[in-house]
């Protein structure tokens, strides 16, 4: 829109620089924990066992993370597509510094990337779930990383709630109906992944009911802290050359 100034000025062009502009676009941040790294021995179909080391991903690993999501977007079944999308936006938000508080955490074996779970803070009570993916099958790698994240919200950040809302049927029936996730009202609370419903746990359904679930089902608490050299096995992210769906 353009308007004729009310009086006369000095100068008819005021210039801004990006590092001013930059700062308004850039959402604040809230301070918050790290994520401590954390491992957890698993098993494959075949009974073979490996070390899941689970970590926050690094700014510079984003580009790579970018790239290997970018395949997921042309698959047309369970869903892979509009959360490969979705988790490609998310983490260019991150990269680009569009995205409030958010935290990316990734499962490696050996380096490997077999897990990737993210979500961010709405505020100091409240946790957005975004995504949880897992790369290998056989492994619960998506419960533990779903476990993973959870806990850091509940345990380390002290957040309060927990909300999250599912585009697959086997996302639904794991987490939303395995843990009897209740959800708030619609339309009057919507999720941010589309406005869809918001389920959600409380600190203590987390302590009373949902932690024990997810314990249950993975087998075994996660361990901290990760023995130097398994941290520096995995200190290098790779992802895997062809994607299981």
């Amino acid at each position: 829109m353009r308007r004729n100034p009310p009086e006369k000025v000095s100068q008819d062009k005021v210039i801004f620089s990006v590092e001013e502009i930059e700062a308004l676009l850039a959402p604040p941040e809230m301070p918050k924990p790290a994520f401590e790294p954390a491992y957890i021995e698993v098993k494959n179909r075949e009974g073979e066992t490996h070390t899941l080391v689970i970590r926050e991903a690094k700014k510079e690993e984003a580009p790579l993370l970018i790239d290997f999501m970018k395949k997921f977007v042309d698959v047309d079944h369970d869903f892979y597509d509009i959360v490969g999308a979705r988790v490609l936006a998310e983490l260019l938000g991150w990269y680009r510094n569009r995205l409030k508080d958010p935290y990316v955490l990734v499962g490696l074996i050996d380096g490997e990337l077999v897990g990737f779970a993210n979500g961010r803070l709405m505020n100091e009570d409240i946790n957005i779930s975004l995504h949880t993916m897992a790369f290998k099958r056989g492994f619960r790698i998506g419960a533990i990383m779903y476990y993973a994240k959870a806990q850091y919200a509940f345990e380390v950040l002290g957040n309060e709630e927990w909300w999250a809302t599912y585009e697959s049927y086997n996302g639904f029936k794991r987490w939303g109906i395995g843990m009897a996730q209740p959800s708030y009202p619609w339309p009057e609370y919507q999720h941010e992944l589309g406005g869809a419903r918001v389920y959600y746990i409380t600190k203590d359904y987390w302590d009373s009911v949902v932690k024990n679930y997810l314990l249950d089902y993975i087998g075994s608490d996660l361990k901290r802290p990760v023995p130097e050299d398994l941290l520096k096995a995995n200190e290098t992210l790779s992802v895997p050359e062809k994607i299981e769906v």
